[in-house]
């Protein structure tokens, strides 16, 4: 991934966020029942790859893509603790 893709921080002390909730807080979709139907048919991507699980643990470092749209998860820093 380019360096502008935009990221996503996890909040302090979660390691990681369902996949549904990555596109409904990116704004990617408008709710999370759009979110996880679009998961269903198989058009959200993890890493490149075709996640049809709703509920992934999405962890730090991995990408999310939907509709041309992608988005790095980070983990909290150390000095938000």
């Amino acid at each position: 991934m380019s360096s502008d893709t935009p990221t996503l921080t996890l909040k302090s002390g979660e390691e990681y966020i369902e996949l549904y909730k990555v596109l409904k807080v990116q704004g990617m979709i408008s709710g999370g029942g759009e979110a996880k139907h679009i998961i269903s048919e198989g058009k959200v991507t993890v890493n490149g790859e075709v996640e049809t699980r709703k509920r992934k643990k999405v962890i730090a470092g991995e990408v999310v893509s939907f509709n041309d749209e992608s988005v790095q998860i980070i983990a909290a820093s150390a000095e938000s603790e």
